[in-house]
C-alpha cells in the first residue's frame, strides 16, 4: 500500500484514478481499457512528480527522508555487496538489532558495512527500535572497525536514525561514552571510511558512523544535531513550529554542502522511494568512485585528510594583511586592489559623489 505525503495529495487523486482505469472491471462490468488516457495521466503523474520535488522546503525534505517506503540500510547492502557475512555484538554484554554489520563484497573488493536499520513495518520497526542504536550497538561498531583497521579493509556505513536510543538503560549502559568512543575510533582510523546518510541523520547517533573521509548525503536526506519538532519545543515551546525550525537549521543537503559538512550530494530519481533501483545505480557509481580516490593513499594519508576535513567544519577565514609567504603586501599591489575596487563599484561612487556635491551647492546656496 503506498503512503502520501501532505505535498502529494495532488498525485494520490491522479494515481487513485489511474488505477481505476488500468481495472478492466467497473461498476457496468467488463469495458475497454482507455490507454490514451492513461498514457495522459501517467505523464500529468511524472509532471507533478517533477514539480513538487523540485521544489521542496526544508520541512517537505524531513518527511521525505522520514517516508515509510524510503530504501533503508538493509536494502543497500543486499543490493550493493555479494557475500555479505553479518558479525554481531560488542563482546561485552548484548547484541544491537538497529544496527546490520559485517563483511561484505563489492566491486570484487572486501569491505566493512555498517547500517542503521530502521526497519519497514510496525514489527520489524519495534524489533530494530526504529534505527535507535544502544551501547552495544556503537561498541559493536568499534570492535568491527578495529577488526577491519587491522587487516586493512575500507568501512562503509550507512545512516537513517532519528537519534541514539534515549531509554534509562542505555544511559546506565553508558551510551554517551559509547557515541564518543565510536566517533574516537573513527577518527583514528588508517583505512577510509565513507559515510551515506540515507534518511534521517539525527544528532551524536548519527555522527557516531559519520566521522568519515566522506560524508556522502542523499538529494532529500536530512542530518542535524536534533530533530526540527525537538529544536521548536526547546526555542520555542511549540511543536508545530517545525517548519521555521527546519529552515533555520540549515539541515538540507544543499545547505550542508555549501558549508562543507558533508562532501557531495546522491542524486535521487524523483523521489528514491518510487525507482529504488535507479536509486541503487546512483549510489553504487558515486560508492567507487570515492574508495578508487583513496587506493593509492597510505593509512597516514587517510588518517590526515580526515583530520583535516573535520577541523576545517566552522572555521572562519582570517583577515589577510601578509601574503602567503609572510611579507607585507607592496604599495603597487594596494594600487592595483584600489583599482580594482573603483572600477567594480564606480556607478555607486559616482551617484554618492554627485548627491554630496548636490548637497554642498544647496547648503551654501
Amino acid at each position: 500500500m503506498k503512503s502520501y505525503l501532505e505535498f502529494e495529495q495532488d498525485i494520490k487523486l491522479l494515481e487513485e484514478e489511474l488505477e481505476k482505469l488500468k481495472d478492466p472491471y467497473n461498476k457496468e462490468g467488463l469495458s475497454e481499457v482507455e490507454t490514451d488516457k492513461i498514457s495522459e495521466i501517467q505523464k500529468q503523474i511524472d509532471e507533478k512528480l517533477k514539480i513538487s520535488y523540485s521544489n521542496l522546503n526544508a520541512w517537505q525534505k524531513t518527511q521525505v527522508a522520514r517516508h515509510n517506503n524510503r530504501p533503508k540500510s538493509k536494502f543497500f547492502i543486499e543490493n550493493l555487496f555479494t557475500d555479505f557475512i553479518s558479525l554481531s555484538g560488542d563482546r561485552r554484554f548484548a547484541e544491537d538489532k538497529a544496527l546490520i554489520s559485517g563483511f561484505a563484497k563489492f566491486e570484487g573488493m572486501s569491505v566493512l558495512v555498517l547500517g542503521q536499520e530502521k526497519g519497514h513495518d510496525l514489527e520489524s520497526r519495534l524489533y530494530r527500535n526504529f534505527g535507535m542504536l544502544n551501547q552495544s550497538g556503537y561498541r559493536t561498531a568499534n570492535r568491527l572497525m578495529r577488526l577491519a583497521d587491522k587487516f586493512r579493509i575500507p568501512c562503509i556505513t550507512f545512516i537513517d536514525t532519528p537519534g541514539a536510543s534515549p531509554t534509562v538503560a542505555s544511559e546506565h549502559g553508558g551510551i554517551a561514552e559509547a557515541i564518543a568512543s565510536s566517533i574516537e575510533c573513527q577518527m583514528s582510523l588508517k583505512v577510509p571510511v565513507i559515510a551515506v546518510i540515507t534518511g534521517e541523520g539525527g544528532s551524536g547517533g548519527a555522527i557516531a558512523l559519520a566521522s568519515a573521509n566522506k560524508v556522502l548525503m542523499f538529494e532529500n536526506a536530512i542530518y542535524s544535531v536534533i530533530s526540527p519538532e525537538g529544536c521548536a519545543s526547546i526555542l520555542w515551546r511549540d511543536p508545530s513550529k517545525s517548519l521555521e525550525a527546519a529552515k533555520a537549521m540549515k539541515l538540507t543537503a544543499n545547505e550542508l554542502l555549501k558549508m562543507k559538512i558533508i562532501d557531495e550530494i546522491i542524486k535521487e530519481p524523483i523521489p528514491a522511494h518510487r525507482d529504488k533501483e535507479q536509486t541503487i545505480s546512483n549510489t553504487r557509481d558515486v560508492l567507487i568512485r570515492h574508495l578508487n580516490e583513496f587506493k593509492n593513499k597510505s593509512g597516514e594519508e587517510i588518517y590526515e585528510q580526515r583530520k583535516k576535513k573535520f577541523l576545517e567544519i566552522g572555521k572562519q577565514k582570517p583577515f589577510k594583511v601578509f601574503n602567503e609567504t609572510g611579507i607585507v603586501i607592496n604599495k603597487e599591489n594596494i594600487y592595483a586592489m584600489l583599482k580594482e575596487k573603483i572600477f567594480k563599484y564606480k556607478k555607486v561612487l559616482i551617484i554618492l559623489f554627485l548627491t554630496v556635491f548636490l548637497s554642498f551647492l544647496f547648503l551654501f546656496k
